[in-house]
């Protein structure tokens, strides 16, 4: 993907040159919302082949660039200065804290137009502000401002999105988006410098302590799928047959219905048969997992840092040994052809996911936990599941997805209102795939707007709106009669009247829900909104031990 590449009329300008290479990382849509400082750019866009995808708000055009690059490899969204790029800092921050790579454009003032520093529209304090913003969100950003630097500047911020997996932030004054440079910087990609020698004793460590395990397990999370090494981490694990769990960041990076796959590690939250699978093990080898508060249970995960061989992007820790300049990638394969020969460990039944048969009481009250037991038996291969914070996460990691990278959630950085938004990126990224998505009231409420969208590019997902009446989550983490976790009801089944498009569902009790499961699946026509209203009081297993961990910290008490 390096080097400069220069084309004839519109290509050989800036604007056109940026166009072209978001092109060749893949990139065929690109979301947000114009504004003046941005239009020459945006007409530029309507003109290629990249689709434009115009958002309901700017938060709402990040989140649809996030889902699109987990799904697809590379989002991009085009704002305009201050007013749109600072309203999508919370999406481009949910996608550096989980490595989503995200490029970010947006317009800005032209370079004539500064002189003399003049109190233009959407400016904040100086003409900086928005590009210093992003340079703390971002692992790479430029402002196009030198036409002979333009070309190698794309180059390289596009370069830093695709090599570390996180966004990036590109900056064009509109008087130099139809710039043609009068000649050009080229760019080569930094070569990546693998220490050899350190590669080779790490790996050396690594397979002594796996052929002398009798308990080995790897703990595959979300860094597997970012950087494509699904097949890697495969193949490593049915050479040395070693069982797999993941993270629930790192949910569906691998195939669910994998015989190797024992299910997801989540401490003293999940289920205890796999706590105790994992935390029983000799050798544990975490591949690409983010050890963050919500993957490790509240830090009720009791992993022994003597037993585990902890690999990342970015650091290589085998017990208390730290290795530099190692990839991940180098050492997976490494690992591989060493050919580990741990001693097989037999898989419990009882912990391997399945999906078990659940008998519909059709005048039971809607509950989380069975409402997911009944989605589970409809779900296949060609379904995304988008799941937003709250209960819809915690209860939908009982769902078994049936192709790896077909579970999308920002179970780190957890910021509410993804899902609809997500809907959107996902369904372009992958037209030929259903997407399912789970929204609570609460969140659905923050940007469910985004459903406009959706009906508008005719899009035929099934959103189930869990109707708990407001943010049930923070009503478990602290407990008491607060309104303030109260939101108004909506009559979400009524919202396609509303939008013109979609069809809408209400649901109160099993039968129901099963009822309009079954016509929603079956209607590809449109968008499918279930209202589904949940019996008062309910959440899932997940979410009481998550209170149960979390909730004196929460409510503010002071360390005994």
């Amino acid at each position: 993907m390096s080097g400069t590449h220069r084309g004839r009329g519109a290509d050989a300008t800036i604007g056109g040159y940026l166009i072209n290479r978001l092109q060749d990382y893949g990139i065929r849509h690109i979301f947000g919302i114009p504004g003046d400082y941005v239009l020459g750019f945006y007409s530029m866009l309507e003109e290629s082949p990249i689709e434009v995808v115009g958002a309901t708000r700017e938060d709402c055009a990040g989140f649809a660039a996030d889902a699109y690059a987990r799904v697809g490899g590379m989002g991009a969204l085009c704002v305009t200065y201050c007013v749109g790029g600072l309203s999508v800092c919370n999406s481009v921050a949910g996608a550096f804290a989980e490595k989503s790579p995200v490029v970010v454009i947006s317009g800005a003032p032209g370079l004539n137009e500064r002189r003399n520093n003049p109190l233009l529209h959407h400016k904040v304090r100086d003409f900086r502000t928005q590009m210093e913003v992003f340079e703390r969100l971002c692992i790479a950003g430029t402002e196009l401002r030198d036409p002979l630097t333009a070309f190698a500047e794309i180059e390289r911020v596009l370069d830093a999105c695709d090599r570390y997996k996180r966004p990036v932030y590109i900056e064009i004054p509109r008087d130099m988006v139809h710039v043609v440079p009068p000649a050009a910087q080229s760019f080569l990609r930094p070569r990546e410098e693998i220490d050899q020698d350190a590669l080779a004793e790490a790996v050396r460590e690594a397979i002594e302590r796996l052929n002398r395990a009798k308990k080995p397990v790897i703990i595959a999370g979300v860094e597997i799928h970012r950087f494509g090494l699904q097949d890697l981490v495969l193949e490593l694990a049915e050479k040395a047959e070693i069982p797999i769990a993941a993270t629930i960041l790192g949910k569906s990076v691998i195939q669910e219905t994998h015989p190797l796959y024992v299910g997801l590690y989540e401490g003293a939250l999940g289920c205890d048969e796999v706590t105790d699978f994992v935390e029983e093990s000799d050798c544990i080898l975490l591949l690409g997992t983010f050890m963050t508060d919500i993957n490790l249970g509240i830090y009720t995960a009791e992993l022994d840092l003597r037993k585990c061989i902890y690999a990342t992007s970015e650091q290589l820790q085998i017990s208390h040994h730290f290795y530099r300049d190692i990839p991940l990638d180098a050492f997976l394969q490494a690992l591989i052809a060493a050919e580990p020969h741990p001693s097989k460990r037999p898989i419990p039944e009882e912990i391997k996911p399945r999906i078990e048969p659940i008998e519909v009481e059709p005048a039971r009250p809607l509950q989380i936990s069975r409402m997911v037991k009944m989605l589970n038996s409809h779900l296949h291969k060609d379904n995304i599941v988008i799941a937003d914070i709250g209960d819809a996460l915690f209860a939908s990691t009982e769902l078994v997805v049936h192709e790896r990278a077909d579970f999308l959630s920002p179970a780190y950085y957890t910021s509410m209102g993804f899902s609809v938004p997500a809907i959107v990126g996902a369904s372009c990224a992958k037209p030929d795939q259903r997407v399912i998505a789970i929204c609570g009231d609460g969140a659905f409420q923050m940007t469910g707007q985004e459903l406009s969208t959706v009906i508008r590019l005719g899009l035929s997902p099934i959103l189930i709106i869990l109707d708990n009446g407001g943010y049930v989550t923070e009503k478990f983490l602290h407990p008491g009669d607060w309104k303030y976790n109260d939101i108004h009801p909506w009559n979400y089944y009524k919202l396609p009247d509303i939008y013109g498009g979609g069809r809408g569902y209400k649901v109160q009790t099993e039968g129901e829900f099963a009822e309009a499961l079954e016509q929603a699946l079956e209607d590809q026509s449109c968008a499918q909104i279930i209202h589904a209203v949940m019996a008062p009081g309910d959440a899932s297993h997940t979410l009481r031990c998550l209170a149960e961990r979390l909730g004196q910290q929460v409510g503010g008490h002071p360390a005994s």
